[in-house]
């Protein structure tokens, strides 16, 4: 009996610290006083498409958690994305969900830049991502590749982290 009762234990406490969502595999990490939903992906050579190392992402949201947030329309992948925004400090979340963006998107092989001229191509031959202020803070698709984020109470980083998660289950999807 006892011996059964260390091993729900064991099982329970894996179970916290590790979990499935949309077929990505979630790591719980606390580091100090913040909790990482760690993940990670493979990164390919572009000239000899061998298996590199992976690439680890760390977010501050739990991705089940991010599922509340409306997400209307479906990830467009393309080789550049243009990212606008109005400016959001929100207390240094802003810079973090905007460097964690960049960085997650370059390592996926996707070229980010600021362009303050540059709007939605109706021809959906780049990514165009407007942050923005919002009443609630949600994604809404304008175009073939083309997103609103809608931020609420300076939620950017769990608008942010919704949308890196919607690309990681397509780059999923694209893999079956």
């Amino acid at each position: 009996m006892f011996v059964l009762i260390i091993l729900l234990g064991v099982v329970f406490i894996n179970s916290i610290r590790h979990f499935e969502y949309e077929g990505i595999k979630f790591n719980v990490m606390k580091e100090g006083e913040i909790i990482f939903y760690n993940s990670a992906f493979p990164m390919y050579s572009a000239t000899t498409g061998k298996h590199i190392a992976d690439y680890n992402i760390y977010l501050r949201n739990d991705p089940r958690k991010l599922k509340d947030i409306p997400f209307e329309g479906e990830v467009k992948l393309s080789e550049m994305l243009v990212m606008n925004s109005t400016g959001f400090n929100c207390d240094g979340d802003g810079i973090i969900a905007v460097a964690n963006f960049v960085q997650i998107f370059d390592a996926l092989g996707i070229k980010v830049v600021k362009d303050s001229n540059a709007s939605c191509d109706s021809q959906g031959r780049y990514m165009f991502m407007q942050l923005q202020p919002g009443n609630v803070t949600s994604i809404e698709q304008t175009g073939p590749a083309c997103y609103n984020l809608n931020i609420n109470n300076c939620e950017i980083l769990k608008v942010t982290e919704k949308f890196i998660v919607e690309t990681l289950i397509e780059i999923n999807k694209l893999k079956e």
